[in-house]
């Protein structure tokens, strides 16, 4: 039985989210519904991870296996005439059957978009924190440094997280200046806690304005207390950019090519 593998972009603004739930509009049963009515069969999808309700993705991924033989072609062109315009499919590849799209993921990486101009904008309010202070980028970037490797990312973690265990290695955590008045923050690990990123981007967000020391961030990371960090940084703000993987995927006209993690 074939195992699909399709990389997914949607805009979370109308979504409660990646999974399926009782009630809402969800990423997971948009698609699969798109792909019962192709195969004609129910298809249950498996995500490399959820996304919260207002979270984006360029590169989400999902894994499936059905009995149907279609050209990949077809789970491009076909799902994305029947799904809605804030979702669509970006690729899709045959794997091996052992690939699982939430298992077989060695790493992530998440984008965070900041305004940071003194006026809201018409343009951003849907994918951009605005945060209308200045924000003084040196000592961002010099708390980032302090997060990099591998620590206890407990005081990071949302309040209602169950990890077993919140230990995590940070690979990337960029911050740049795009423009005047627009930050980019690109933040890479092998696996993140929940809200991770988002309370990272919040605390580097008040040490900008300077209500925080760029030095107390070891501090932070040492106490483990989540209430000692800064604000969950608000959802619209966070895209899904990449997920990685070691395996070796079969590419659209049946050669093998590598998906380098």
């Amino acid at each position: 039985m074939p195992t699909l593998k399709l990389t997914i972009e949607y805009d979370g603004t109308d979504f409660v989210g990646w999974q399926v739930q009782p009630e809402g509009r969800s990423v997971q049963a948009t698609i699969e519904r798109a792909l019962a009515k192709l195969l004609g069969e129910p298809v249950r999808i498996t995500g490399s991870g959820r996304t919260d309700a207002g979270v984006h993705a360029r590169g989400q991924v999902a894994s499936f296996q059905t009995e149907k033989k279609l050209p990949l072609q077809a789970y491009v062109q076909g799902l994305n005439s029947l799904l809605p315009p804030d979702v669509s499919i970006a690729d899709a590849a045959e794997v091996d059957p052992g690939f699982d799209a939430r298992r077989s993921a060695s790493g992530k990486r998440y984008l965070y978009r900041v305004s940071n101009r003194p006026s809201r904008s018409a343009l951003r309010h849907r994918t951009h924190w605005e945060v209308f202070a200045p924000l003084d980028l040196e000592p961002m970037r010099e708390a980032a440094s302090l997060l990099l490797g591998t620590h206890d990312f407990s005081a990071f973690r949302a309040a209602n997280c169950h990890a077993r265990t919140t230990v995590r290695k940070l690979r990337q955590l960029e911050i740049r200046r795009i423009g005047d008045d627009e930050l980019l923050f690109t933040v890479e690990a092998t696996a993140f806690l929940k809200h991770m990123v988002r309370n990272l981007v919040g605390t580097l967000v008040e040490v900008g304005l300077g209500k925080r020391d760029a030095a107390s961030i070891s501090t932070l990371l040492q106490s483990r207390d989540r209430r000692l960090a800064g604000r969950t940084a608000p959802a619209l703000g966070l895209t899904l950019d990449e997920v990685f993987y070691g395996e070796r995927l079969r590419g659209e006209h049946g050669e093998r090519v590598e998906s380098e993690g």
